[in-house]
């Protein structure tokens, strides 16, 4: 039999040399690093058997390195260790596994000696198969030019594009719970611009990142207002424990997954800014991580294993609506509003409604329903357990300065 060759890459001094302790007493050889140019030095020239990889590290996080690792044809057998929770874990097994890497187990911290050693001791050399798919504005009075490329790069140039933000709130007792930002153009001959209107164009023509950048940019400033951030000062009055964990959430296009460069940037605003990352959610329709499944797996386990939140949108009204919900690393599901606004005329609304409800708590999401438009649909929310609701009945989209009206008007504590 081959000897085995245990490779370790952790930051964790205490957790690294557990592990090498626990596969020394199993009779393996065992090499261990904190650094991963290290680890990629060893791994040439030591060509290990086994290698054991935490998630979350400063210098290069486990995705990162797992994918260096498939672009090296390793075959070695990895075993995943993070503290992270179950569902980010299971993403990054799916992830390397879909890389063609051979994952053996994926362990939480803490974990026991004894399931340690069962992945060490396994002699089976066929990787774990990864999981497959089941199968496949006012109508204006003259007919405006076509919006072009200059348009586009004009409004972007000059600010035109705007966010306004719509509020969220708990369900069973009005607390706030933060905000959707949704981006408007204020075009100067053309008046608002639906973002029906701009965003396919914008994808089409290569500015949709460029605007969601903006939109990004113009959040922070709104999580000033609000005091989210280490040397914020608020400017409205909200009750501590809700600020701490008021987060904001901005719609996230398909194109845009593929930018992982913006996306480190937003890490690093946030880390400028001395925001918690678990503020930001980033929601995203299930069409929208279909273009490259792998490339999108990679990007948002890396997103959940640095703390941002991930919601899927408009859930339940496509046919890969599940299959996105098991594979990709969500903390959030969002019933679509055409279930919401005829819950209480469709016995079937309701249904499909409180299946949702039902389906995201049973694997750890938070629930949010929009398009609430008056109090009954509220209540029925309430009765299914759903998290939180947004919608016109609560309140519309507004600017930052109306925000601080609308906050100053409620009281948080009382039932809506």
């Amino acid at each position: 039999m081959t000897a085995k060759r245990l490779l370790i890459l952790d930051d964790d001094p205490m957790t690294g040399q557990t592990i090498q302790r626990i596969a020394e007493f199993a009779g393996v050889d065992v090499r261990f690093t904190l650094e991963p140019g290290e680890f990629f030095k060893l791994f040439d020239t030591w060509q290990p058997t086994h290698i054991a990889l935490d998630l979350v590290m400063p210098e290069m996080d486990g995705v990162q390195v797992m994918g260096r690792l498939a672009g090296l044809n390793c075959q070695a057998k990895i075993i995943i260790t993070s503290g992270v929770g179950g569902r980010i874990l299971d993403a990054a097994g799916r992830s390397a596994a879909e890389h063609g890497l051979n994952i053996v187990g994926v362990l939480a911290k803490p974990f026991s000696p004894a399931n340690l050693r069962e992945l060490l001791i396994d002699d089976s050399d066929s990787p774990q198969p990864s999981p497959q798919p089941p199968g496949p504005s006012p109508r204006l009075p003259f007919q405006p030019a076509p919006l072009t490329a200059e348009d586009i790069e004009l409004a972007l140039l000059q600010q035109e594009f705007q966010v306004v933000y719509q509020p969220k709130v708990a369900c069973k007792n009005g607390a706030l719970a933060g905000f959707e930002a949704l981006v408007r153009w204020h075009h100067p001959s053309r008046g608002i611009i639906s973002p029906m209107d701009f965003i396919p164009l914008a994808e089409r023509l290569g500015f949709i990142d460029d605007i969601t950048e903006q939109v990004i940019n113009h959040a922070l400033g709104l999580m000033a207002i609000l005091g989210l951030g280490e040397g914020f000062c608020s400017g409205v009055e909200l009750p501590p424990d809700i600020r701490s964990d008021l987060k904001l959430a901005i719609n996230i296009s398909a194109k845009t997954i593929s930018n992982v460069s913006l996306f480190d940037h937003i890490a690093q605003n946030c880390g400028d800014f001395g925001i918690d990352p678990h503020q930001f959610i980033f929601e995203l329709t299930e069409t929208s991580a279909m273009d490259d499944p792998v490339a999108s797996l990679d990007l948002l386990t890396r997103l959940r294993i640095q703390g941002f939140h991930l919601s899927i949108d408009d859930f339940g009204t496509g046919f890969s609506s599940m299959l996105q919900l098991v594979r990709l690393p969500f903390s959030e599901i969002k019933v679509d509003k055409s279930f919401v606004m005829t819950a209480m005329q469709s016995q079937e609304s309701r249904t499909v409604v409180k299946f949702i409800v039902d389906l995201g708590h049973s694997l750890g999401l938070t629930c949010t329903a929009e398009g609430v438009e008056d109090a009954k649909t509220l209540l029925y929310l309430k009765e299914v357990g759903c998290d939180l609701a947004q919608g016109y009945h609560i309140a519309r989209p507004m600017t930052v300065e109306a925000i601080k009206t609308w906050v100053a008007q409620q009281n948080f504590r009382e039932s809506l």
